[in-house]
Order: structure tokens, then sequence, then C-alpha cells
């Protein structure tokens, strides 16, 4: 008899040992696997990240839409926006460039 204990001893330590070593397993799974606790939390600052990226661009994208708005209804606005982006003028305006300052371009240049 004391056979028949001692095997079913080992039996059911061997069977102890095999569930703590894939509990272990599963723990490591979950914690670091594919789809684990950190990946989740990457996720997580990732789904962050593109939240705020998709504010920001629905602002600009608001923006926008009002000058075009603006374009298609105000012509003070379409005469702005040309005499801002392709220098047009009206008759007898004249438009004057002026120079770079050569001594902010000799800083610029020597900062870099």
């Amino acid at each position: 008899m004391g056979l028949v204990y001692s095997v079913y001893g080992q039996r059911r330590r061997m069977a102890t040992f095999a569930a703590a070593a894939l509990a272990v397993a599963m723990g490591y799974h979950v914690v670091f696997g594919q789809n684990g606790l950190t990946e989740y939390e990457k996720k997580k600052q990732e789904a962050k990240v593109l939240q705020e990226q998709r504010r920001l661009l629905s602002e600009e994208n608001d923006e926008l839409k009002s000058h075009v708005e603006r374009l298609e209804s105000d012509p003070g606005a379409i005469e702005h926006q040309a005499r801002e982006e392709l220098h047009y003028t009206r008759p007898g305006e004249v438009i004057i460039t002026l120079p770079v300052d050569s001594v902010d371009a000799s800083a610029g240049a020597a900062k870099h």
C-alpha cells in the first residue's frame, strides 16, 4: 500500500507542478504576450496621440472651410488672397521688395 500512495503522491506533485508551470506561462502571456497588458498600454497611448491629431486636423479643417466660405462670398477676401499670394496690384500701385538684411543673414549663417 505504501507503493500505491507513493505513486499517487508523485502523480499529484507532478500534476501540481504542471498546473503551476501552466499558470506561470499563461500569466506571462497575459502580461507580455501579443495582446497582453503591455501591448494594451502601448495601444492606449497610441490612441491618445491619434485622438489629439484628429482633433487638431478637425480644427484645421474647420478653419479652412471658413476660409473657403469667405473666398466664395466676400470679394474683399478674394482680393486680399490675390494680393498676398500672387502679388497682384491695382493699376498705379507698385510693389517694392526689400533685400534681406545682411546682418541678419550673416548671424543666421553663423548659428548653423
